[in-house]
């Protein structure tokens, strides 16, 4: 099996420079924002972060694909790089420090392209996370200080933490009130949003977390950070991995009880 820490390595150098792009104009009072087609903000350092890393990797890795949340896919070929160049863009715009650079590998195989590799970079909050295929997940300033990750032990819903991004879309698929039903169950709920749930479920100081609707660039990252962390990372549907358009994360002890409240429907 390959081994993927060549390019590991090469997704910290390319998050350290959308790092160092994004934080330059975090902030920024002449920050342009812009709105998408779908009514989601676009900032510039959207744009500049990811069109940086897709320039490193055409130098670095030409032969790949790249598949990005501003410029769609280039290339073909049974290598795949997922970029989403600021994740929590909302957040960035209006000074919240909560957002950051999700860089992923995937690898085609059995069931499609699978995620070997992923970065989380939220240098506002001074973290990063990351993981390697067959390597175990980890959090640190670098590759040589870091500490790896284990998802928590809890193992009753009336024990665990929750966190979310918000209500409304869970109302708009007609999915609420099962989901109001699990915070009723839980010991504690928390909305954190976006990449951040998932890297705490990671380290196990969040036990479940869900999102209602993603794209792959959203998930890709965190699916194999989660499980590498030894937790289990799914879409509502049950299908393992970041491909059914939304998410459920958890420590894997709660799983099955966590899709079964968020599945029911009123």
């Amino acid at each position: 099996m390959p081994d993927y820490l060549d390019d590991l390595r090469l997704a910290h150098v390319l998050a350290d420079a959308a790092d160092a792009a994004t934080m330059d104009r975090f902030k920024a009072l002449d920050l342009k924002v812009e709105t998408k087609p779908d009514m989601t903000p676009v900032s510039e350092a959207d744009k500049s972060a990811e069109e940086l890393i897709r320039g490193q990797l055409q130098r670095a890795r030409p032969r790949d694909a790249v598949l990005g949340e501003e410029y769609g896919i280039q290339g073909t070929g049974p290598r795949r790089w997922v970029i989403d160049p600021i994740d929590g863009t909302k957040n960035y715009v209006r000074g919240v420090p909560v957002w950051a650079t999700l860089i992923a590998l995937m690898e085609a195989g059995e069931g499609g392209f699978q995620p070997v590799v992923g970065v989380v970079s939220a240098p506002a909050l001074g973290r990063r996370w990351w993981a390697a295929k067959g390597h175990g997940a980890f959090s640190g300033r670098s590759l040589s200080a870091a500490t790896r990750l284990h998802v928590s032990r809890v193992s009753q819903l009336s024990d665990a933490s929750f966190a979310y991004s918000s209500l409304s879309g869970w109302e708009e698929q007609s999915r609420l009130s099962g989901f109001l039903d699990l915070t009723r169950e839980v010991w504690r709920t928390r909305a954190y949003g976006d990449f951040w749930p998932y890297m705490m479920v990671a380290e196990g100081a969040v036990d479940l977390c869900a999102e209602p609707e993603l794209s792959l660039w959203d998930m890709a990252a965190t699916a194999i950070i989660v499980t590498e962390a030894g937790g289990t990372f799914t879409g509502l549907d049950g299908r393992p991995g970041p491909h059914s358009g939304n998410a459920a994360a958890s420590n894997g002890l709660l799983h099955d009880e966590l899709l079964g409240y968020l599945n029911q429907r009123y």
